[in-house]
């Protein structure tokens, strides 16, 4: 999966321009205009760093950042225009990053975000999470927010579908029969007659697959079961 970077800032023009650099290295971009448009990507989507303007930081969205903080170790680089904006935020050590001063240039942000994202991947956290991704081709699995991205737009399943996926997905080329997927994902005696394992493939399909009939993460093998 790419980096993915959010840029948050009221100014529609830094945030176009800032997309274009970083893009043209190969980045997915998202944006916000405020805190609370931002805490909703951040919770939907797998962000790697975020590129946020220090007048953004009311004190709903500290408290926000605050949070983020506690969960997890998302770099965050502050843009700003006057030295002043700075002192709104030093008093909480916490939620600082690196800062930029804007108007900035192509190669000062890229230097900046390529450092801020390394740093991010050789951490002991990332590392830790790392461990908590699943990760094949676009489709990627947090196992410890139950969330499932496919090209980082999240994909929603149910309880018993994530189940399944993650069962496959852990499981990476091993066959496992609809007997045995039902009796782990139920915990009960498998009947023959019963299709519900079937159904709740073809539906995880539905949704993870770009052609559900000719499948490319889940596979069928006919008169086994099914892999990944």
């Amino acid at each position: 999966m790419s980096n993915k970077i959010l840029i948050v800032d009221e100014d529609s023009k830094i945030r176009k321009v800032a997309r274009v650099y970083l893009e043209k290295e190969g980045y997915d971009v998202l944006s916000a205009e405020n805190g609370v448009r931002a805490l909703k990507e951040v919770c939907e989507s797998e962000i790697s760093l975020i590129l946020i303007d220090v007048k953004i930081f009311t004190m709903n969205w500290i408290e926000a950042c605050l949070k983020i903080r506690k969960n997890n170790v998302i770099p965050i680089i502050f843009m700003f225009n006057e030295i002043e904006n700075i002192n709104a935020v030093q008093v909480l050590p916490s939620v600082m990053g690196d800062y930029i001063k804007k108007p900035f240039n192509s190669e000062e942000l890229i230097e900046i975000v390529k450092l801020r994202i390394k740093r991010y991947k050789i951490s002991p956290s990332y590392q830790k999470l790392d461990k908590i991704n699943i990760e094949i081709g676009s489709l990627t699995i947090n196992r410890d927010t139950r969330q499932v991205f496919i090209a980082n737009n999240t994909v929603r399943l149910t309880q018993k579908e994530f189940d399944i996926l993650e069962l496959l997905a852990s499981n990476k080329g091993i066959v496992f029969s609809i007997e045995k997927i039902y009796e782990k994902i139920w915990g009960d005696v498998f009947f023959e007659s019963d299709n519900t394992v079937m159904v709740h493939i073809r539906k995880i399909r539905e949704k993870i697959e770009e052609e559900p009939e000719n499948p490319r993460y889940i596979r069928t093998v006919w008169g086994v079961g099914y892999r990944i």
